[in-house]
């Protein structure tokens, strides 16, 4: 008997998504993810709010949780000439925006037909079909029974935080911190005696922004902490060897640095005195400001090889590019814009001066594609402490993460990544995006049993690699 055929507004999502049209290739993908798809997530990188796993309580309702954390979507909406005061985004100076979230609700859901082609739309269908059981579209005329729908499920206990954590088969789920966040989430999750796994990330690029106006406010916080003024270049290195430290007894084993430019330079530690006072006294000019940051990555390296905190290295993203959307809005709200970026020049002083070192791991990401087969392959398939993260941001995507396949795997092969990562704020896309991932990467190893240039042990070996034990190595989980 043939298959049902759905109604037109009925959600379905076909068990054979992504894979190749091609039917042998087809085949082997889906047996591919068959052995993958429910392997634990590793989760090494992302933006989750821990306090939502510190208190776990009920998430309040569908908006809060699926549209305003995920600025793939408000950026979608907003280039189609949405204003973002009519999604709830709060503004800098406290003018109102829509406050009731199932007007902001309906507006999402009328404009879902934006997103298709995209992640988002793969991301967000995963979400409604498998983690809330939703059966129908999302569209404006559905939109408010989809939101009770979700609404009455988010208040049992199937659905509160841990329970889904638990749900998604998280094994570690790594937070993006800042130097001098005092993590206390974190020491609440470990105290409350639940075995999830949460562990924070080291991230101190607030501090190195020496010409920054938030630069004092940030090194305050840091005194704070550390108990006494950093007064001098010394002192603030020992307080980030301190933080570091107070990081990794919380089970952090990464830091995580974003740079526009990925330069690396080592400075004589009276120069970088002298550019810290400069800070201090509030002259600092954007050049001191990147010849600071480009010391400060020698300076991580150099902590990493002595207490073992993988690097991450974030590269190429020109941040908060609409000025005026950043005065109203603040950061992080869709207007990051990648530039073309250099990384075999860049990064020489660093891999010179510690990629040879067995002691040091640095997980470079790209947002330049064009780099791929030219620079990153080239360096990772030589350098024996780099390791290129997954597609990121612009290229988390179908396309996008075959297309990294393609370029980086004859040079580098698969055992010089970082397996996949889902840099998320989401928390309910997370195994939206690891599904995809693993869906992406079958098709991808299909192709290749096809053409008999792997067969189907290698490609059995690989998806499992790819989908779970590279990310596990990478990030030292073992």
């Amino acid at each position: 008997m043939s298959e049902p055929i759905p109604a037109p507004d009925d959600l379905v999502l076909h068990e054979d998504r992504y894979f190749d049209p091609d039917p042998a290739v087809r085949q082997t993908a889906r047996s591919l993810y068959d052995e993958t798809r429910d392997l634990p997530i590793i989760s090494p990188h992302g933006h989750v709010d821990p306090v939502i796993l510190a208190d776990d309580s009920p998430f309040p309702e569908p908006t809060a949780l699926i549209v305003l954390p995920d600025h793939y979507v408000f950026r979608m909406l907003y280039s189609q000439g949405v204003p973002l005061e009519r999604l709830g985004i709060p503004t800098c100076d406290g003018t109102p925006v829509e406050r009731d979230p199932r007007k902001v609700w309906q507006l999402f859901s009328e404009q879902f037909h934006l997103f298709r082609g995209t992640p988002t739309a793969a991301w967000l269908s995963y979400e409604l079909y498998h983690v809330f059981g939703v059966r129908k579209r999302l569209t404006g005329a559905t939109a408010a029974v989809i939101y009770d729908e979700i609404r009455e499920k988010l208040e049992t206990a199937e659905f509160r935080p841990r329970a889904l954590f638990e749900r998604f088969n998280i094994e570690v789920l790594a937070t993006t911190d800042a130097a001098s966040d005092p993590l206390e989430s974190h020491g609440r999750i470990r105290e409350s005696g639940w075995q999830g796994r949460v562990i924070p990330t080291f991230r101190p690029d607030a501090a190195f922004r020496v010409a920054a106006p938030d630069w004092h406010a940030e090194i305050d916080r840091l005194s704070t902490l550390y108990g006494s003024s950093i007064s001098d270049y010394a002192t603030f290195i020992r307080v980030l060897e301190s933080r570091r430290a107070f990081f990794g007894s919380l089970g952090a084993t990464a830091t995580d640095h974003d740079s526009e430019v990925p330069l690396t330079q080592r400075l004589p530690d009276e120069e970088a005195d002298r550019l810290f006072q400069r800070a201090r006294r509030g002259e600092a000019t954007s050049a001191d400001q990147q010849r600071f940051q480009a010391h400060m990555l020698m300076e991580m390296a150099r902590c990493s090889t002595e207490d073992g905190l993988v690097m991450q290295l974030h590269a190429g993203a020109l941040r908060d590019h609409n000025q005026p959307f950043l005065e109203r809005f603040g950061p992080n709200t869709g207007a990051d814009i990648p530039v073309a970026t250099e990384y075999t020049r860049n990064l020489l002083n660093l891999l010179c001066a510690y990629g040879n070192d067995p002691r040091f791991r640095l997980i470079l990401f790209t947002l330049d594609e064009a780099t791929y087969s030219r620079e990153l392959a080239p360096l990772a398939g030589h350098y024996p402490a780099l390791r290129l993260g997954p597609p990121w941001w612009f290229h988390d995507s179908i396309e996008g993460m075959l297309r990294y396949r393609q370029r980086t795997t004859e040079t580098a092969g698969i055992y010089n990544t970082a397996g996949f990562n889902d840099d998320t704020r989401a928390f309910c896309s997370i195994p939206a995006r690891h599904d995809l991932a693993r869906r992406v990467d079958a098709t991808w190893l299909a192709r290749l049993v096809a053409r008999h240039i792997v067969d189907m042990q290698d490609a059995r070996d690989m998806a499992r690699a790819l989908a779970y034990d590279l990310a596990r190595d990478a990030y030292r989980f073992a």
